[in-house]
C-alpha cells in the first residue's frame, strides 16, 4: 500500500488526504499550524452552519481548528483580523465563521515509545483543558500532565469532546502516573468528572472507546496494556473511580 503523509480516519469510512508537513513529529516544538504525523477524525456531524465563539486551549493549532469546524484557516484568520497562527494565543476567544458542527480531530505521531494506555478521571465536577492546564502548572508540572482530555460539557465544552494537550503534540513523557514508570511509556487519557461519585456519561464513554481503539491500533498496544490508573502496579489511587464501567468499556473496545 502506498504510504500517505496524512490520513483522516472516519469511523466506518476511511478517507486519505495528503498534506504538507513542516515539522518533525518527535521533536518538541512550538505549536505548529500543521502537526506532523496522522490524524483520526470522527465524522462531521450533520447540522446547520453558524458563527460560533471558541476559546483557544493549550496546544490548539489553526490547522486543528480548521478541521474541527470545516472552515478554511484563512477564513478564521480573516474573520478575527489575524495575520497568522501566532495570533491564536492561549485563552483568547475567537470567532469561527460559518462553522459546521464540531468534529473530533486526533493527531498521532510515529513512535515506538507508547506501550500502554492509562485511563484517569479528573476527580472534579467541572473542568476543561484550560483549567486543568493551570491546575497542573500550580502543582509544579510543565503544563497538563495528561496526553488527552475528554470533556464532560462543563466550562463551555461539548460533552465527549476530545482535546490533545501540548504534552502529546510535543510527544513528551507524561506527568500522570509515576507507578511502574508509566510516564515514559503510557498514553494518559483523562475524563473530566468524578467517577467515584457518578457514572460515566455515554458521550464520554463513547469518545473514550473511539480514542482508545484508534490509539491502540496505531501504536499496536495490546488490550492487556489498557489500564485504569488504579490498576497500575504500585499505584495507590481509586482513579478513574470505583464506578467506572470496566466490563462495559472492555466489551465495547472489542465490539465498537
Amino acid at each position: 500500500m502506498t504510504r500517505q503523509i496524512g490520513t483522516w480516519v472516519r469511523w466506518g469510512l476511511i478517507t486519505v488526504v495528503t498534506i504538507c508537513l513542516s515539522s518533525c513529529a518527535t521533536r518538541p516544538v512550538m505549536m505548529p499550524s500543521r502537526p506532523s504525523g496522522h490524524a483520526a477524525a470522527w465524522p462531521q456531524a450533520i447540522g446547520p452552519r453558524h458563527d460560533i465563539t471558541h476559546m483557544i486551549i493549550p496546544g490548539e493549532t489553526l490547522y486543528r481548528l480548521s478541521k474541527m469546524y470545516d472552515v478554511s484557516a484563512q477564513d478564521i484568520l480573516s474573520r478575527n483580523g489575524l495575520k497568522g497562527p501566532a495570533g491564536l494565543k492561549m485563552g483568547r476567544t475567537i470567532t469561527i465563521p460559518h462553522a459546521a458542527p464540531l468534529k473530533e480531530v486526533i493527531p498521532v505521531f510515529p513512535s515506538r515509545k507508547w506501550k500502554y494506555i492509562i485511563v484517569h478521571h479528573s476527580a472534579s465536577d467541572k473542568d476543561n483543558a484550560m483549567s486543568l492546564f493551570n491546575t497542573h502548572l500550580r502543582r509544579g508540572f510543565d503544563g497538563t500532565g495528561y496526553d488527552f482530555i475528554i470533556d464532560n460539557g462543563t466550562k463551555g465544552t461539548s460533552a465527549g469532546h476530545v482535546d490533545a494537550t501540548p504534552r502529546w503534540i510535543a510527544q513528551k513523557d507524561g506527568a500522570h502516573c509515576k507507578a511502574s514508570d508509566m510516564n515514559t511509556k503510557a498514553i494518559g487519557i483523562c475524563l473530566v468528572g468524578n467517577f467515584s461519585q457518578e457514572r460515566v456519561p455515554e458521550s464520554q464513554l463513547s469518545a473514550l472507546v473511539h480514542l482508545v481503539n484508534y490509539l491502540r491500533q496505531y501504536y499496536n498496544i495490546p488490550e492487556k496494556n489498557i489500564l485504569g490508573h488504579s490498576q497500575v502496579p504500585g499505584a495507590r489511587t481509586e482513579c478513574p473511580g470505583k464506578l467506572f464501567p470496566w466490563k462495559e468499556f472492555e466489551r465495547r473496545l472489542r465490539n465498537p
